[in-house]
């Protein structure tokens, strides 16, 4: 922690809060402040615009050998530093060290995949179908971009944005979530080390993100924003975007549907649906949020599942043999709680959990409900908890019109062993992804994001650059 930068990052410098406002980062596994870190004010973001816009001409001309160099040796870096970094994301947001590794590990894995898309960029020749002209294709960085990270994976939300902003070519602002913004000022740190040129990284720490991130999606210069959170706020943003026409990409909320047909190994499904809903402790957008499980299989299933729940050790997530940590604060607790209590009051029945512990930090436990009424709250809602609400259906068709009724379409994942019912019912979810028979769809090397009110867009995969390239087109006359 003492090695943790706590200012902004600004045109290369550290630098304080132009009015010197400092906010508090707290453990919530203990409810105790870790470090009080800089509090970025309009005046601060405007200094990191600056220093962005500043940056983007000759950031542009930089040879993409280059680009990809400095993303590789921030790979390495990240890698030698797992342990350091991985300790980090426990203690400001709570998910235990084993995972804290792995995303280590994962968010590493950007950098070193847009490393070799850096030198991928490519356009095209050829002569237009009238014959007369020429057509030479480019394509170049679409300038500087504002982006917003959130605090559940504050480590990886930062590198795949990053590592095709750099990959591009483009400068950036970075604004990463109040509640965990050591995770993203070490990643600067890190980029500085890798010889990354100042003002192409700017990080704005700020409680105050209306008042930072209104003035620079309205002023004209920032023209792109990369954005990860709820859907309300990405409405929002997306309005605000509208005055100077920002290109947008954006991952939003999910309403996860996790189907188990009659004909699923039930290891497979209870194993997928363990890490579906338990990565992060739930406080994921992929996290499976509404179990439909077909009636026949629906008790042994709920069953399962509830023991392997109720095996998992709760405690704060840098202890031994710990499974599921804090969520992030108290608020988000009681949404859970309240989400919980909800469904119990209209009838579900709890197999385990429940119910909240006693004792300081945001500790709720592994919760598997039955009998769930289809009008409880938590139906409709993305839980970002550790709770599983089973119900049961009848056939195919009823299945997916249950899983399609919702706004959101980020993920939906399908658990049967029949091929032609496995394609047939992906292929009908409303969603951006599907995992089958798996749990865990994420992967640096695939395109995330959803469709509906779940996003625009999509990160990671050989698609993930091109959120941040423009085409340009010249024509030259065929002689």
């Amino acid at each position: 922690m003492t090695d943790t930068p706590t200012q902004l990052f600004v045109g290369g410098t550290w630098t304080d809060a132009a009015d010197g406002a400092v906010m508090p980062v707290d453990d919530p596994a203990t409810g105790e402040i870790l470090a009080h870190v800089a509090d970025a004010g309009p005046k601060d973001a405007r200094l990191a615009e600056e220093a962005a816009v500043q940056a983007q001409e000759e950031w542009a001309r930089t040879a993409p050998r280059a680009r990809s160099e400095i993303l590789r040796r921030a790979y390495e870096i990240i890698l030698e530093r797992t342990d350091g970094l991985a300790r980090l994301m426990t203690s400001e947001m709570g998910k235990p060290l084993a995972e804290a590794r792995g995303e280590v590990a994962y968010a590493a894995e950007f950098f070193r995949w847009f490393s070799e898309e850096a030198v991928r960029i490519d356009g095209g020749h050829g002569v237009l179908p009238d014959g007369r002209n020429r057509m030479l294709l480019s394509r170049r960085p679409v300038g500087p971009c504002l982006l917003i990270t959130p605090w559940n994976f504050p480590l990886a939300m930062g590198t795949r944005k990053i590592g095709p902003a750099i990959a591009a070519g483009c400068t950036m602002v970075l604004k990463p979530a109040p509640q965990t913004p050591l995770s993203s000022l070490a990643l600067a740190a890190i980029l500085k080390e890798a010889g990354l040129p100042d003002g192409v990284l700017n990080v704005v720490t700020t409680s105050r993100a209306g008042e930072v991130c209104e003035p620079l999606l309205r002023g004209g210069r920032i023209r792109k924003l990369s954005f990860t959170g709820s859907t309300a706020v990405g409405r929002l943003l997306l309005a605000q975007c509208a005055d100077t026409v920002v290109r947008t990409s954006m991952e939003l909320g999910g309403n996860a549907p996790f189907i188990v047909f009659d004909d699923a190994d039930l290891d497979t499904a209870v194993d997928g649906a363990m890490v579906a809903k338990m990565r992060n402790m739930g406080e994921a957008c992929t996290a499976a949020n509404r179990f439909f499980v077909h009636r026949s299989v629906a008790e042994e299933f709920a069953d399962r599942l509830a023991r392997r729940m109720g095996a998992l050790v709760v405690g704060p997530g840098t202890g031994d043999g710990v499974d599921v940590g804090p969520l992030i604060d108290a608020a988000g607790r009681a949404k859970v709680e309240e989400l919980v209590a909800d469904a119990v009051g209209r009838g579900a029945r709890v197999l385990v959990g429940g119910s909240t512990p006693e004792g300081p930090g945001c500790f709720y436990p592994p919760t598997v409900l039955t009998d769930v009424s289809p009008d409880s709250r938590l139906m409709g809602t993305e839980i970002f908890g550790p709770v599983a609400a089973v119900l049961t259906f009848d056939d195919e068709e009823e299945a997916v019109r249950r899983a399609n009724d919702t706004p959101w379409g980020l993920v939906g994942y399908v658990f049967t062993e029949g091929l032609d019912r496995a394609l047939r019912v992906s292929e009908r979810l409303e969603v951006g992804m599907v995992g089958l028979n798996t749990g865990l769809v994420s992967n640096p090397a695939a395109p995330f994001g959803g469709v509906k009110q779940s996003g625009l867009g999509r990160e990671g995969g050989r698609v993930g650059i091109e959120e941040f390239l423009e085409y340009q087109y010249v024509a030259l006359p065929a002689r």
